[in-house]
């Protein structure tokens, strides 16, 4: 009897021992599958590369960068109204609208617009550098440094240009939905800018004053989104597009006759906010020119260079030139 009860003892004893066993087995599996979540969603968030294509090529960028250097102003207002971080710009000449980004405490200064620092850019090992028109000729040495976007605007086709480097500038730092819907109100602005000057009937020169000297500038130019895209029939068809203008007298000005005569000024672009600005009033406003019709009836616009000059192309500047011109029609 106490034989047959030690082996009954025995047996239980077994049994406990294997069904813990294969208790411990089928709950090891689950833990090992809890453990290659995080791995899956590092590998999902990370890192994801796009190509952007530009026409200096094909760079390959990494989803919102955190390192990013931007070489024009159009496109660091365009970050800036989005709330994307910088971190390195041109200090020099950077338009008063944007002046925190002088603070060289927050700001690295990478050189100027057409002299880009290399090795201070170097050292902050950025994520992203952004160039256009000015940086075209650095292009391959920024891009030994890091991937490198040019996002400059064709000004023959101005605003399909600046939509496509907005929409560049949205699938790069996820900031699509945003790029839409200023988008969407630039357009409605310029329709009704482009009726109103449609509506008066009247034509323009626009003239870029630097030194005492005038440069003409009509359609597909850089300041050619006043023919172009809203409205104002050029007063003469003729004039060569090119980056600096076509170099014109007061006489060619006054033999025109405009009704409207809009005026940048480079020299209070390029010096801050010093004197310049009467400079290109006493270019523009002499005998001569004061016999035209926009100066008799007060129609010479003079265009705020700061967005004209420095920093077209931006969803803040192009919003507002095309505000400072629907302004000027009465």
């Amino acid at each position: 009897m106490n034989t047959r009860k030690m082996m009954l003892f025995i047996i239980t004893a077994v049994l406990v021992v294997v069904l813990a066993a294969c208790g411990n087995k089928n709950t090891a599996e689950p833990a090992k599958e809890a453990s290659a979540e995080p791995t899956n969603t590092s590998a999902a968030s990370g890192s994801e590369e796009l190509t952007i294509k530009h026409k200096l090529g094909e760079t390959k960028v990494k989803k919102n960068p955190q390192k990013v250097v931007v070489f024009d102003f159009g496109i660091l207002d365009t970050l800036d109204k989005l709330g994307v971080q910088v971190t390195g710009v041109p200090q020099a000449n950077i338009p008063p609208y944007l002046s925190k980004y002088a603070d060289k405490d927050a700001y690295s200064n990478v050189g100027s617009l057409k002299e880009p620092d290399f090795e201070k850019i170097n050292a902050l090992s950025p994520d992203l550098i952004i160039i256009s028109g000015r940086q075209s000729d650095a292009y391959e040495e920024l891009s030994k440094i890091a991937p490198t976007v040019y996002l400059g605007l064709d000004t023959t086709r101005y605003m399909e240009s600046f939509k496509e480097n907005m929409n560049t500038v949205g699938q790069i730092f996820g900031k699509e939905d945003e790029i839409k819907t200023e988008l969407d109100h630039v357009d409605k602005t310029i329709a009704e800018i482009h009726d109103k000057a449609a509506a008066s009937g009247k034509n323009a020169l626009i003239a870029l004053a630097n030194e005492g000297k005038l440069s003409a500038y009509g359609a597909g130019s850089r300041f050619g989104l006043i023919h172009d895209v809203l409205g104002f029939t050029p007063v003469d068809a003729n004039i060569e597009a090119s980056t600096h203008g076509q170099s014109v007298t007061s006489e060619y000005v006054a033999e025109k006759n405009p009704d409207y005569l809009f005026v940048v000024d480079r020299g209070a672009a390029v010096a801050g906010e010093g004197g310049e600005s009467v400079s290109a009033k006493q270019t523009v406003e002499n005998d001569l020119i004061k016999n035209t019709k926009a100066f008799k009836e007060g129609h010479i616009v003079y265009l705020d260079p700061n967005y004209w000059y420095l920093s077209g192309g931006g969803l803040l500047s192009v919003q507002e030139m095309v505000k400072e011109v629907g302004a000027s029609i009465q």
